[in-house]
């Protein structure tokens, strides 16, 4: 295949897709994974893409708006909130991550007695705080636009604690290290810091976060035990997260 070719199906399908890895792409285009590291890295040059490790991101790419994520899948997003706050006895102590799919953790947990909750994020700590004994932390730090509080004090604060649980959400998971991925720093750099206050950590992602790619890597996510989603991710990721120890639960819920 001609160069000029597969550097146009290289941006199709990052454009189309929003993020691509190496492997993908070389399985797609037939070619070396080195062949594919180089135009990666002479697409970038050119604005054509944004480089990541492992792969190439659309120079589009970023985190949908909030009023966008809450409406995808939003039937699924419910089916993991409801089997994750499953593994949660009263009496547990919890760290909520901010986000849209943990917030239907954070909705499934109404019904717990006397739990100690940390979170950084406003809405799941009004549905949780002030209800059946319940002790709530707010993380402090920066409120966002979307209700989530993030930077050095969030972490700082997190620090100080220790919980038998923790549910994160990912912007992005992908068969290539890494492959538990967010779209900002500082999301990325809590979540690594939730991983290492845990005993039980368990990331919630629903079917749309699979195959794509965003900038932030999250640390510690050898110590993910738990991925919970409600569709069976593919062969890769399901060999991927297999390799690492780490069990897929997932929902009955497809829809």
């Amino acid at each position: 295949m001609l160069a000029e070719r597969r550097h146009g199906l290289i941006l199709a399908l990052v454009a189309e897709r929003g993020s691509m890895s190496i492997t993908e792409l070389h399985r797609r285009l037939k070619v070396s994974r080195e062949t594919i590291r180089r135009d990666i890295a002479l697409l970038a040059q050119k604005n054509g893409l944004r480089r990541t490790h492992g792969g190439a991101l659309s120079v589009e790419s970023s985190e949908p708006p909030l009023a966008l994520r809450e409406i995808t899948n939003a039937r699924g997003k419910r089916a993991i909130g409801e089997r994750a706050a499953g593994l949660i006895p009263d009496g547990a102590s919890v760290i909520i991550s901010a986000g849209t799919t943990t917030r239907c953790v954070a909705d499934a947990l109404m019904a717990r007695r006397e739990l100690t909750v940390f979170t950084n994020d406003l809405v799941s700590c009004g549905k949780l705080a002030g209800r059946n004994g319940n002790r709530v932390f707010m993380l402090g730090g920066e409120v966002g636009i979307n209700g989530g509080v993030f930077g050095r004090d969030t972490t700082a604060m997190l620090s100080n604690y220790f919980a038998d649980f923790a549910f994160i959400g990912a912007g992005a998971v992908s068969s290539a290290p890494p492959w538990l991925m967010d779209f900002s720093r500082e999301e990325g750099e809590l979540h690594s810091a939730i991983l290492h206050s845990v005993r039980t950590a368990v990331v919630v992602a629903d079917r749309t976060k699979f195959n794509r790619f965003a900038p932030v890597r999250i640390r510690n996510s050898e110590k993910v035990q738990y991925l919970i989603t409600d569709a069976p991710p593919d062969r890769d990721i399901m060999a991927a997260l297999t390799a690492q120890s780490i069990e897929i639960l997932t929902t009955a819920e497809a829809g």
